[in-house]
């Protein structure tokens, strides 16, 4: 029922941007919640951001609090993960995640969610 899309990802130096976009197709998002999650290699999946498709609530992992931003465009069906001031050890690869039934303190849970895209690389370099 629901299908994403994520976009953007790239090399960049250290201190520099990316925008992530998240294009999702479906019947209606306002109650759904949409996650960002990275994993890097040799490592578990990590939660990073999270937002409410209705109303706009966001969560943070403690890591990019202050250097990232989620946001979403109903208009566009798309959620969009800004990403400032990268480091080193933001390389992963990001995978955008949509849950119908997610809660507020479920947000970084991946198995929580029920649709996933197929990711996108995203290398920092110092």
């Amino acid at each position: 029922q629901v299908q994403l899309v994520e976009s953007g990802g790239g090399s960049v130096q250290a201190g520099g941007s990316l925008r992530l976009s998240c294009a999702a197709s479906g019947r209606t998002f306002s109650s759904y919640v949409m996650g960002w999650f990275r994993q890097a290699p040799g490592k578990e999946r990590e939660f990073v951001a999270a937002i409410r498709w209705s109303g706009a609530s966001t969560y943070y992992a403690d890591s990019v609090k202050g250097r990232f931003t989620i946001s979403r465009d109903n208009a566009k069906n798309m959620v969009v993960l800004q990403m400032n001031s990268l480091k080193p050890e933001d390389t992963a690869v990001y995978y955008c995640a949509a849950g119908r039934w997610v809660i507020f303190s479920d947000y970084g849970r991946p198995g929580k969610y029920d649709y996933w895209g197929q990711g996108t690389q995203v290398t920092i370099s110092s």
